[in-house]
């Protein structure tokens, strides 16, 4: 069986134009700055209107959110990456697995990105990237995530890089008073390595 210790390694993983690595105080600054992004608010269900969407995160927020990310790397029961330019090093978004089941080997997973860095095909890198890390080296025997139905970009890559339609919670999210679906998506151990 799988151990929760396998998410006390905090890897590097060297991409074509991406670095995953491990957070690092240098990046505190730049992630609270993505994170209050407009619509990285909205596509993550951070907010539930627009007008939420474009107010600045309070200093007790940033706050805490600076010292979250201070303690990533301390974590042994998820794993937080940063999501990094391969040439300048900055900080882009980042990749998560938590919510790791031991006995199941089953993990969920989380990115977010930068609007900056969208429609470059560095998601798609990354995730590939972090799937195959997932697969490959964790051993994990399925990938879970959840997506709203209005970011359809994200469930584009999420298909292409091999994850499966599982279910939709209907009208499970309010946003600017109208309901939206969540779906459900996986990818079993099966599924990525019949890929080749």
């Amino acid at each position: 069986m799988k151990q929760i210790r396998d998410f006390l390694t905090k890897p590097s993983i060297v991409g074509e134009r991406i670095l995953i690595r491990p957070f690092e105080e240098k990046d505190v600054e730049t992630i609270l700055s993505i994170l209050d992004e407009p619509n990285l608010k909205k596509l993550t269900g951070s907010v539930s209107c627009d007008e939420e969407a474009n107010v600045d995160a309070s200093q007790e927020e940033k706050e805490r959110i600076r010292n979250w990310y201070r303690t990533r790397n301390d974590q042994n029961d998820r794993l937080d990456l940063a999501i990094a330019d391969k040439s300048t090093d900055q900080v882009l978004g980042e990749l998560v697995y938590n919510e790791y089941d031991e006995d199941t080997g089953n993990a969920n997973f989380r990115v977010l990105l930068s609007e900056f860095a969208c429609d470059k095909g560095i998601g798609t890198e990354a995730i590939s990237l972090f799937i195959k890390y997932g697969m490959e080296i964790l051993k994990l025997h399925k990938i879970s995530l959840e997506v709203y139905s209005f970011n359809p970009r994200a469930e584009k890559v999420y298909q292409k890089v091999g994850f499966k339609l599982e279910g939709v919670k209907r009208e499970s999210f309010l946003y600017n008073n109208a309901y939206v679906d969540t779906k459900m998506y996986g990818l079993l151990d099966s599924d990525y390595f019949s890929k080749g």
